[in-house]
């Protein structure tokens, strides 16, 4: 019986296009995911994965990066955003991330109508918890994983408030071991590639705090893997000095030149490993 084959797809809003290269790179050099775990928008790209986890997806994928309907989640005018910000808590409206998830998943679509199993993580308001969602249904799950404070407003699903899971873990391989995964693919979006610096801006401040609780746990659970679980962090294959400022999360401009970066640099990573055994169709 092969080993369980996990794809780790890591929070990181608008860089989380190089996720669309790494999976092209994937799916062509013969791996397949048992299990897709997701994080943020690692959640909208990995939804899409477990409900089609063949190269296909990556097409998909690819046109609805580019598409008008991804530059509108947070395409507002700058007036509207303050006007929305100063009578609420948020920037944008939640309304076009869920007319993109129920046109590309379906408006009654559940975990159960997937390929394959998917777990996607959100933050807990009221319980200050981690939670995992892998039943019930997708678009609100995914809307919950992806809603980031101060850009989109908390999900409530079953009078429960969830945001973003990047919060509480937004690399997690510990839930891809959790769940039996022996293989894992890890798909990031960068930022743990690039060294931190010591904040010299004030909006630099929380993004500097941010990321060292982000790659501390990490680090950690790369550390505590247990010795039969092989993990592969793909590379990105660079970034762009612009990715680190406050409006780099509304710049989909970009998003081919990251997939194409990403599909290179990961194709050589793994031309690297030991190829993956043939599907036998099994």
């Amino acid at each position: 019986m092969e080993s369980p084959v996990a794809f780790v797809l890591g929070g990181g809003g608008v860089l989380g296009a190089v996720q669309v290269g790494m999976l092209r790179a994937l799916f062509r050099a013969g791996y397949r995911p048992d299990v897709v775990v997701g994080t943020s928008i690692g959640a909208v790209n990995g939804a899409l994965v477990a409900a089609d986890p063949t190269e296909a997806v990556t097409d998909r994928l690819v046109r609805l990066w580019s598409s008008p309907e991804a530059a509108e989640v947070y395409g507002d005018s700058i007036a509207r955003q303050v006007r929305r910000f100063a009578a609420r808590t948020h920037l944008h409206s939640p309304l076009p991330l869920r007319r993109l998830l129920t046109a590309e998943l379906g408006e009654q679509s559940s975990f159960a109508d997937l390929k394959i199993p998917f777990r996607c993580c959100a933050a807990s308001i009221e319980r200050a918890a981690e939670h995992w969602f892998d039943t019930g249904p997708l678009v609100e799950a995914v809307l919950a994983s992806a809603s980031v404070p101060g850009l989109l407003p908390p999900m409530e699903i079953a009078g429960e408030h969830f945001v973003d899971g990047g919060i509480v873990n937004s690399i997690p391989i510990g839930e891809a071991v959790r769940v039996g995964a022996k293989r894992i693919f890890v798909l990031q979006v960068g930022r743990i590639e690039r060294p931190l610096a010591v904040p010299r801006r004030p909006w630099e401040v929380a993004q500097v705090a941010f990321e060292i609780a982000r790659r501390h746990r990490f680090a950690r659970e790369l550390a505590s893997l247990p010795d039969d679980v092989q993990v592969h962090v793909l590379p990105t294959g660079g970034g762009e000095n612009r990715d680190d400022q406050p409006w780099a999360y509304r710049d989909m401009a970009a998003a081919g030149r990251r997939i194409s970066r990403a599909y290179t640099a990961s194709r050589r990573y793994l031309q690297s490993l030991v190829p993956p055994a043939p599907d036998d169709g099994a």
